[in-house]
């Protein structure tokens, strides 16, 4: 286990915030209710907005301080998370059992990220979506967050590679000014991706 996600978890104040992510919101409340599946989902902000608005969730993360921090929020809004420790190489759902996988700046080694990606389309039923943010290539130039390895950042190529059997909705690179906690604030460049899942 990743003992550095603990220790970054290990404070009172939620790193990245309460709040959920904006693109993640945004995509969920265009959609019919349903159920979710949130790897490296951390201290829950996205899991209990989920949640909030009647999504069965379903989150996992290696940080047994996160998940602690993640059941505390949920307790606060009074809603129940399926949370399990669990690593992103090894952690299954059933196959073609969930709605939506939103992999929210879940950054992988270059050997494991397409493994994953791939993985996480056998759990979308038939018209299920993949909803993605994260940092690309360019923010190496930035202080606001994000691996410092330029493998573990994305480009357009590695997302339309890795999700090539899913019809892409949008796909975009930009630059942000992210206020997430205090991980995540400033001046970003990022990448968002949304996916279905047609057969």
């Amino acid at each position: 286990m990743d003992i550095s996600w603990n220790e970054r978890y290990n404070q009172k104040e939620y790193v990245y915030g309460e709040l959920p992510n904006l693109f993640f919101a945004d995509q969920l409340n265009k959609l019919a209710v349903g159920s979710i599946v949130l790897p490296c989902e951390g201290e829950g902000r996205n899991a209990v907005f989920a949640a909030s608005k009647g999504w069965l969730v379903k989150a996992f993360d290696i940080s047994i301080v996160g998940k602690t921090k993640a059941t505390e929020l949920a307790n606060k809004h009074n809603v129940i998370l399926d949370y399990t420790i669990a690593e992103a190489l090894t952690k299954n759902y059933t196959e073609n059992s969930v709605d939506v996988v939103a992999f929210i700046y879940a950054h992988f080694s270059a050997m494991d990220r397409e493994r994953i990606h791939q993985k996480s389309i056998q759990w979308l039923k038939v018209g299920g979506r993949v909803v993605l943010e994260a940092f690309n290539t360019e923010q190496q130039k930035n202080n606001s967050g994000g691996p410092k390895d330029l493998s573990m950042l994305y480009t357009q190529e590695m997302i339309k590679e890795d999700f090539k059997d899913l019809n892409i909705e949008l796909i975009s690179t930009l630059e942000v000014n992210l206020q997430e906690g205090k991980y995540h604030r400033g001046k970003s460049n990022i990448i968002r991706f949304v996916g279905i899942k047609n057969r």
